[in-house]
């Protein structure tokens, strides 16, 4: 896309746009999407009915149509639900290599942000259909409502991104102990890897994450990655990420995972929409997130901050680190929003933990956090705190469990 391009405002003009693409062959659109279809991959024979979306053979017209019905479901789609249309898409990127060009670059990737917009705009609606929303979405919740602010809301994004009804609600635990760090929004956590390098590879899965260009080139992803001599030897392994990843139905606003300053941050860094090999994979029967290609969200919308604190260790000494917290958005709305003070500061914003950073709008999202070598070890909890929670089985079905892979196919791109 290019800083000039312009949304369509309504749906019956997106359609249009990608018709005429098609028909004209707009920058390859017809070629790539031909291709895309051609190669798409069938569904893994356990995947649930709700999610099932069969793409081989489909044709531009069978695509506007799954718009068309993606977005008049956008107006009922209850909390549980969120992610069955975009796992429906996604079956156009499941280890289809032709799926990932289509989406990723070009009038595809416009396309998706032209639908994505459009979602923006109709989470955002101020009528009777958002209330509507709004009330299935309570309903739906129930007593866990009993953590939030009653409202009113105008629109169902400011529904989406409510406040607590007061900080008791998730308190900071050692606020005044800044070796303590805590999870920055209600997610669930997994830890990706413990050695990081600027190329890293990720357990189980034979994929890697770029931690330059996931902190967009910061002279800060240095912190992280390994530390060489001038021979180019490494003297000092690299750090530890751990991913905290999002449901549709929980709390939406992020915060500073420990105390310190901000020294550096930027709030949006343009990517992609969609474009996972496996979108399956990353809910992986509960266990979210683990073995995932977090490659792809190098390229992601996103932002990052770079935290710089000071801990006392037991004997009293302090020690300096740094702790980078890299948020995604992902699919549908894919906004990254951030509080004032951390739009891209021009010098250090001082920051207590537990702190207000910015929230995330309807859509996936996740928050990345990057630790230096040997400063996190490993999650670590006290006797007495949250783990986790018993589920209601509809709730577990719907959000986690999702078959299980072994491992992709891939293809070489021919035309």
């Amino acid at each position: 896309m290019t800083p000039t391009h312009h949304h369509p405002e309504t749906l019956a003009d997106f359609l249009a746009k990608i018709r005429k693409w098609y028909e004209e062959d707009h920058q390859s659109f017809a070629t790539l999407f031909r291709a895309m279809i051609a190669h798409v991959v069938p569904l893994p024979d356990d995947t649930p009915e709700e999610v099932r979306y069969d793409w081989r053979g489909k044709t531009i017209d069978q695509l506007c149509d799954f718009f068309s019905e993606w977005y008049e479901a956008g107006w009922t789609t209850k909390p549980n639900d969120g992610l069955n249309y975009i796992e429906k898409f996604s079956w156009l990127t499941y280890e289809n290599d032709y799926g990932m060009v289509f989406v990723t670059c070009g009038p595809g990737l416009e396309m998706t942000a032209d639908f994505t917009h459009l979602q923006g705009m109709q989470m955002d609606d101020e009528g009777p259909q958002g209330q509507e929303l709004i009330k299935i979405w309570k309903d739906e919740l129930g007593a866990r409502m009993d953590d939030f602010t009653k409202g009113p809301w105008k629109t169902f994004n400011e529904f989406f991104v409510r406040e607590l009804l007061d900080a008791s609600k998730r308190p900071i635990d050692a606020q005044d102990d800044n070796s303590v760090v805590v999870a920055p929004t209600d997610c669930v956590i997994n830890m990706i890897v413990d050695d990081l390098a600027e190329e890293t590879p990720i357990p189980v899965k034979s994929v890697t994450m770029n931690v330059k260009q996931l902190l967009a080139d910061s002279e800060y992803y240095k912190k992280f990655v390994p530390e060489k001599n001038s021979h180019g030897e490494i003297i000092q392994p690299g750090g530890t990420a751990v991913s905290c990843i999002l449901m549709p139905d929980t709390y939406h606003w992020y915060h500073a995972p420990v105390a310190g300053e901000v020294v550096e941050a930027h709030d949006d860094i343009g990517g992609v929409y969609y474009g996972m090999r496996d979108f399956p994979q990353l809910l992986n029967k509960g266990n979210v997130g683990y073995g995932f290609d977090y490659e792809m969200f190098d390229n992601f919308r996103r932002g990052y901050l770079i935290f710089r604190t000071v801990f006392t260790d037991p004997h009293g000494a302090e020690h300096e680190t740094y702790v980078a917290m890299v948020t995604v958005g992902m699919n549908s709305i894919a906004s990254v929003r951030y509080e004032s003070p951390f739009r891209n500061p021009q010098q250090p914003v001082p920051v207590s933990k537990g702190d207000r950073i910015g929230n995330f709008q309807y859509g996936g999202s996740l928050n990345i956090l990057l630790f230096q070598y040997g400063r996190f070890p490993a999650l670590q909890l006290h006797m007495g705190q949250r783990i986790g929670t018993l589920e209601q089985q509809d709730r577990t079905e719907k959000l986690f469990t999702h078959h299980r892979h072994h491992g992709p196919r891939h293809h070489h791109l021919t035309f």
